[in-house]
């Protein structure tokens, strides 16, 4: 009896450990895929161009060229655009975050006649695409004579259906007694959002930082459409220039595009605890 209680508790250790074992196996061979274009990336961005798509891959370049990173800053005005892409990204990740969590608060914690159906349309326009809408759009930003400034792109970024939803998610599972105490002690609405929502919120204001500041940064479309200056233009429209009609700079695209994407890792790096938090924490209520 007690042999067989052994073999059972050896085989049943073992069915784990091949479990576990093929679990973390398909993980990993996951996250090398996902790994790997950037690493190409990275190794192509110290080569020559005729060597960028040599086979089979030299992972690590023999003669590394460094110059590279120097030439990139001098064969275009590589600076400038990535001022002007921090600058829009900056703008537009703080105006996403306070009108996003300021909506999120009054459809969760206020009650006004016609809140749900306001707050469906709203939601509803997520499932559009953009792509439906952006020549209205582009009319109604020419008609204002915003086209050629980064104003036409902040507005058009500044409001979020996503991120009320996000917020609205998090913000029900407040308890609604803090907010009630809140007013029965003389607090107006303005100064719960501010003193009580705000600092409970970190995790989700997080996670909305991250969506904003990634998809804002390597945005190209609405960047394409509405600045054709190149003391405008971001890194994003702004590496196509080692492009031309007969011929490209793939080493120095690489280049360009591995310090395009140094400020994206510092910020997910930076926020990715309160990342997890907000992705746990969205949704859960009372």
């Amino acid at each position: 009896m007690a042999t067989a209680v052994i073999k059972d508790h050896a085989s049943q250790k073992r069915r784990n450990f091949i479990s576990k074992f093929l679990i973390y196996f398909f993980l990993i061979v996951i996250t090398a895929c996902m790994l790997l274009p950037f690493l190409w990336m990275l190794s192509s961005s110290f080569k020559l161009n005729k060597d960028v798509f040599g086979f089979p891959i030299q992972w690590i370049p023999k003669n590394p060229r460094w110059q590279n990173y120097v030439d990139i800053w001098t064969q275009i005005p590589l600076l400038t655009f990535v001022k002007n892409t921090v600058k829009i990204t900056v703008v537009v990740t703080l105006l996403q975050l306070f009108t996003s969590s300021f909506a999120a608060y009054a459809f969760a914690k206020m009650q006004f006649k016609g809140k749900n159906v306001l707050f469906l349309g709203y939601i509803a326009t997520i499932a559009v695409p953009w792509q439906a809408y952006m020549v209205p759009q582009f009319m109604m930003m020419s008609s204002w004579h915003l086209n050629n400034t980064h104003l036409a792109i902040m507005c058009l970024q500044a409001f979020s259906a996503f991120g009320v939803f996000l917020m609205k998610q998090f913000y029900e599972g407040v308890p609604s007694e803090l907010c009630e105490a809140a007013r029965i002690d003389g607090l107006s609405e303005y100064g719960i959002w501010w003193h009580i929502m705000l600092p409970l919120s970190l995790p989700a204001l997080s996670t909305l930082t991250i969506f904003t500041f990634v998809n804002t940064w390597n945005d190209f479309l609405g960047p394409l459409i509405y600045l054709t200056k190149t003391e405008l233009k971001t890194i994003q429209i702004g590496l196509r220039m080692f492009i031309t009609q007969y011929s490209a700079e793939y080493g120095l695209i690489m280049a360009a595009s591995v310090v395009a994407l140094i400020p994206v890792l510092i910020v997910f790096l930076s926020l990715q605890k309160y990342f997890v938090q907000g992705v746990a924490s969205t949704g859960i209520k009372g």
